[in-house]
């Protein structure tokens, strides 16, 4: 009889040994260590700025648009409909 553990069993079992580390007796010299704290710092100043470009952008473009400043439309919304040939775009 050949036994396979459920997903839940595994499951609990990572857990478990994820909760209870044992210490790893391991050397971590200089140069991995600066490169993992690089990667963590990069990792999150990538998340930070992903936050800003989805949410501090959109935001900024509706303060102004509601303001009345100009420069509040997109410069694509502009040259759109604009043609090369047209003498008033010139």
């Amino acid at each position: 009889m050949n036994f396979q553990p459920s997903t839940s069993c595994k499951l609990l079992t990572g857990l478990t040994a994820a909760a209870f580390p044992v210490m790893a007796f391991a050397y971590v010299g200089p140069g991995a260590g600066i490169t993992a704290i690089g990667s963590v710092l990069a990792l999150l100043v990538g998340i930070a700025l992903a936050i800003v470009g989805f949410v501090w952008y959109p935001l900024k473009r509706y303060f102004r648009s509601r303001s009345g400043k100009p420069g509040a439309e997109n410069a694509a919304d502009k040259t759109a409909g604009a043609s090369t040939d047209d003498p008033k775009n010139h």
